[in-house]
């Protein structure tokens, strides 16, 4: 089996055709659930590998297995594919050539990572202590993409699993990892507000539903604030308000809609009684009616100690130990969170942005997002040497004994 900087010597020689499948990719971007061009690439380019694919898999995720020895375990790898409905600012000459869209996270980058880990592992095949499962997922960007795959039993017989995400504001070779918590739950929040219309200049004829959402908005701080311990990280952002078509008449409703985002279990399911506590009785001391949808999306992505771990000794193997850093914890959200729900595993961030400054890259997400391809070999071949690595030491965790908390048979 290849050492751990031999990985990076082979990723490197296939960087020319890294960075041309993520520049095939960058160029036509596809939406949550709209990724038939994307996959069809990927799947041409597994089976030319010499791999059998399943497409279609929780959408158009494609999904194929790397066979070591038969008998050992399943280690899988996960990639997203998805892009954003955003119009692209970067002048790039292979900027998205679809309006409203972008690869404005990183994920065609995600994608060329894990084909180039596909073929540093296929050339291992003979060699691996068991089975890679490659797992490229459709809508993370939509947080429905894991769920859709695990229904779909992407993780039937898998062990563990791991994946990682590009990070602009960290410098191109560099790394960042951290067992626990690494990243929030997302839930999505619609608020309905129903009052009376009336002239703009005759108010007290009617009951201003926009009066009421802005104490709502201001109101819904204090949950942060005031109900929740300094020591728990929450947000509560409302990102859309809708209300009116002329500047001198009150509506009869308005609607919004928000994210929630938690660092802990038992503070995201007490949030949603809160919020609606909070919506409907500002409600009614402004004589208004509301109502409040509280959509749960994804679950806090806790990584597991023994495979981050585990991880941080596979970068310091392929990259160095200085390449490796300690992740901050962040409230930004990743559908990765609902496999370590099933399986244990480690998602870690991967940097993309520029040698120096890159803390003032722009971010993820933004029409000027630029990723830096220098990181592409390093992300397939610890992709690669996580997975290999993983296979030849055994299970992350041992069985426990009967009158250790296991089940007597």
């Amino acid at each position: 089996m290849s050492g751990g900087g031999a990985w990076l010597a082979r990723a490197e020689a296939l960087s020319e055709r890294l960075v041309s499948v993520r520049r095939r990719l960058h160029r036509f971007p596809e939406l949550s659930f709209e990724e038939r061009e994307t996959a069809r690439i990927v799947a041409e380019r597994l089976t030319g590998l010499g791999l059998s694919c399943r497409t279609g898999v929780g959408g158009h995720g494609v999904v194929a297995d790397i066979v070591g020895d038969p008998a050992g375990p399943v280690v899988a790898l996960r990639a997203d594919m998805d892009a954003l409905p955003i119009a692209e600012e970067t002048g790039l000459p292979f900027a998205s050539e679809r309006p409203g869209a972008m690869h404005a996270c990183g994920h065609d980058a995600h994608t060329a990572m894990l084909l180039g880990a596909a073929e540093l592992l296929t050339e291992e095949r003979a060699k691996l202590k068991g089975t890679v499962r490659l797992v490229f997922q459709s809508a993370e960007e939509i947080n429905e993409g894991a769920k859709a795959m695990i229904e779909a039993g992407v993780l039937d017989g898998v062990d563990e699993i791991y994946g990682l995400h590009n990070l602009p504001t960290l410098s191109a070779g560099l790394t960042s990892v951290r067992p626990g918590p690494l990243m929030g739950s997302v839930d999505r929040i619609e608020i309905a507000v129903e009052g009376k219309g009336a002239h703009g200049a005759i108010p007290d004829q009617g009951i201003d539903p926009i009066v009421c959402a802005s104490a709502i908005v201001l109101s819904l701080q204090s949950l942060v604030s005031r109900e929740t311990s300094p020591f728990d990280p929450v947000v509560v952002t409302i990102g859309s308000i809708r209300a009116g078509e002329a500047n001198n008449v009150i509506p009869s409703a308005c609607t919004m809609t928000g994210t929630v985002r938690a660092f802990d279990p038992e503070v995201r399911r007490e949030l949603s009684g809160r919020i609606e506590r909070v919506v409907t009785r500002i409600a009614e001391g402004y004589r208004c009616r509301a109502s409040v949808t509280y959509i749960r999306q994804t679950a806090v992505l806790v990584n597991d100690a023994e495979a981050a771990r585990r991880v941080g000794e596979a970068i310091d193997a392929v990259a160095g130990a200085d390449r490796r850093l300690t992740a901050a914890p962040t409230l930004a959200g990743e559908d990765f969170s609902e496999y370590l729900k099933h399986v244990p595993g480690c998602f870690f961030w991967l940097g993309s942005g520029p040698e120096r400054d890159a803390e003032h890259a722009f971010g993820l997400h933004h029409p000027r997002y630029e990723l830096n391809e220098a990181c592409l070999p390093l992300g397939a071949a610890l992709l690669a040497g996580i997975a290999a690595s993983r296979l030849e030491e055994g299970p992350l965790h041992e069985p426990q004994a009967a009158g250790e908390g296991g089940i007597s048979p």
